[in-house]
């Protein structure tokens, strides 16, 4: 398979690809696939005992008759097989224990996971990031490319080179085996160019039936792409229903026949007038039909000089049982192997695009030094004339900026869509790096500091916060253990108190209905609480609230204001937010525009500037609070 843009696919490079995807794999997990690859040599090798044992009885049975050999070869095969089908039972359990089982789906999804969790977060903010990451779960989901079927390709590479490897060994006395004088012309059987013969046309025809198949295969690798977009639009459309937070529009705007038009075109990809229905009506049905054709006409020249030979007086009627058999699986042996091969290399590809994916690189610096934790909490923070432009961009999304703020400090941010109040929590976090200058902390670049560590000084309530279908207590804690009473109080300070003392099994109550038919379904302005909670349970200096109240009622939001300095305690408290009624209670007011602090002082002091960009916001919205 060749595609624009790339290099011609050799066999050096789909080499060293499948070695690379399962080493990966057996780094993650060594003991599913040593369990799954020594079960299927296993489940290779076994057949031929069963095979060589009934051709000694059926030649006993056709030749001598020995009642008492009988017994003793029907005995000896009883007692194999019953070994064999244990030590399969013992072999089964362990792959099964070692999760083969669950290997289609989760174990792969857990090596995403991991790369995504170690990853930068600049990285993972890119939507090329994340396009890549979906086209490899379409490959996989879609036409079962990539890591998904690697382990059932050596699977097959194994069981087809251990199948080949004991059939042969079963029938080179075919070969060998000669004609006696007696059967007059049939001794021509004998003759080595008979046999080269014989042997070429089965190599011949064992070789053409797999690659048939495989150029078959080729049509789905080749058009992947246009496979995804299709499976894409399918898997949208096709769960329209099963969504309950787009049930209202769908019913009240009818969009269910936007679906419906795109799930019923005939020309779609996969349907009767599209394209892959095209390709089966033409060559790659015709590569498949010539495969299966090309298979039989195997059987049929094994059957005939085995039968030839037997005819002849070269061997008994038992030995033609092992050699129909052994041949057989031989040339399947050999036949799987080189199909395998070609859907190895047409994988190739995408093992590419998904190591394209796990070598995205980590850019930002990562420091060694430990962050104080200082008992008194005195941390001072800096911005000093720091500029950022995010990746591709060629505008400032923040203009030398430059401020400081200190422990127990309430700072909030205000300003428009747009004008830089976002992209400064997240240079403050450190998720991404300033452009320009540098933001310190201590009089030390935050740079220097050890990464997680760095971020274990911040509590943060995103605007867009998500929380999980697990139990209240490890929401708020956001771990599986946690100090109760630390919840509760956590939960109390933020407003939960008394919603708390309604559920059913307390801080152990299940939020939402996923994983618990007891969980209990909560508002938005419930889980912006349980957020907040959460941020003080964490209990880190620095606690950046973004818009921490926009889901709360009038009611709600004013008693949160009214004990903010409670729920805050020593924290230093940086605070986003649109509404400029809610910023009075703060210490400093930084106001930003176009990404630069155009004004910073208390809500009183720039109200009192008439020109300034803080009253222009605050009259536009005081309106609604005056008329």
């Amino acid at each position: 398979m060749r595609r624009k843009g790339k290099k011609e696919l050799t066999w050096k490079r789909v080499y060293k690809a499948n070695q690379r995807a399962i080493k990966l794999i057996y780094t993650h997990y060594p003991k599913m696939v040593l369990s799954r690859l020594i079960y299927t040599v296993w489940t290779a090798l076994t057949p031929y005992v069963g095979i060589y044992c009934s051709a000694l009885i059926i030649g006993e049975l056709a030749g001598g008759k020995d009642a008492g050999k009988l017994a003793e070869l029907v005995l000896f095969t009883l007692i194999i097989e019953a070994a064999i089908a244990f030590v399969s039972a013992l072999l089964l359990k362990w792959q099964n224990s070692e999760g083969g089982g669950m290997y289609q789906y989760f174990q792969i999804q857990q090596i995403f996971t991991k790369k995504l969790l170690d990853m930068d977060f600049v990285k993972i903010d890119e939507e090329k990031t994340h396009e890549m990451l979906s086209s490899i779960e379409q490959y996989q989901n879609g036409g079962g490319w990539g890591l998904i079927s690697l382990i059932r390709c050596y699977e097959v590479v194994l069981s087809s080179v251990f199948t080949f490897l004991g059939g042969i060994t079963l029938t080179v006395s075919l070969f060998t085996s000669t004609v006696p004088e007696s059967a007059g012309a049939y001794q021509m059987l004998n003759h080595p160019l008979f046999i080269a013969l014989i042997i070429f046309v089965m190599l011949a025809v064992t070789w053409l039936s797999p690659v048939l198949a495989t150029k078959a295969g080729e049509y789905w690798a080749k058009n992947a792409d246009k496979h995804n977009q299709e499976n894409r639009i399918f898997r949208f459309y096709s769960f329209f229903g099963h969504r309950p937070e787009i049930a209202a529009d769908v019913r009240i705007y009818r969009q269910d026949l936007i679906g419906a038009k795109n799930m019923v075109l005939k020309t779609g990809v996969f349907e009767s007038k599209g394209l892959f229905a095209g390709y089966a009506r033409g060559p790659m049905g015709f590569y498949n039909a010539a495969s299966a054709a090309v298979s039989v006409l195997f059987t049929g020249v094994i059957y005939l000089f085995v039968c030839l030979k037997a005819w002849a007086g070269a061997f008994g009627i038992g030995s033609v049982t092992q050699y129909a058999a052994s041949v057989t699986k031989a040339a399947s042996g050999l036949s799987s192997l080189i199909e395998i091969a070609g859907t190895m290399r047409n994988n190739t590809f995408f093992l590419e695009k998904t190591f394209e994916f796990l070598d995205i690189p980590n850019p930002m610096y990562q420091g060694s030094l430990t962050v104080e934790k200082r008992r008194d909490r005195d941390y001072e923070v800096e911005f000093r004339n720091v500029s950022f432009q995010y990746p591709g961009s060629t505008s400032y999304a923040l203009k030398n900026v430059s401020m400081k703020f200190r422990i127990g400090e309430r700072l909030a941010v205000v300003g428009r869509n747009g004008s830089g109040k976002t992209t400064f929590i997240k240079l403050l976090c450190r998720l991404y790096d300033p452009t320009e200058g540098e933001i310190l902390l201590n009089g030390i670049n935050i740079r220097k500091y050890n990464y997680l560590d760095y971020l274990s000084i911040f509590s943060v309530v995103f605007q867009d916060f998500k929380l999980f279908s697990f139990p209240l207590g490890q929401n708020v804690a956001a771990s599986c253990s946690y100090d109760k009473e630390q919840v509760i109080s956590s939960l109390q300070k933020a407003g939960f108190g008394e919603r708390l003392s309604e559920l059913p099994d307390g801080t152990e109550t299940y939020l939402y209905k996923d994983f618990s038919e007891n969980g209990v379904d909560i508002s938005g302005g419930e889980a912006q609480k349980i957020a907040l909670a959460r941020s003080l349970y964490k209990d880190s200096p620095f606690i950046i609230l973004d818009e921490p109240t926009a889901a709360l009622d009038p009611v709600a939001e004013a008693d949160i204001y009214t004990r903010f300095n409670e729920v805050v305690g020593d924290k230093t408290a940086i605070y986003i937010s649109h509404r400029l009624s809610s910023c009075q209670f703060c210490d400093e007011i930084a106001v930003f525009d176009n990404g630069e602090i155009v004004q910073q002082g208390s809500h009183e002091k720039l109200v009192e500037d008439e020109e300034g960009k803080y009253y222009e916001l605050w009259r536009a919205q005081a309106q609604y609070y005056t008329e």
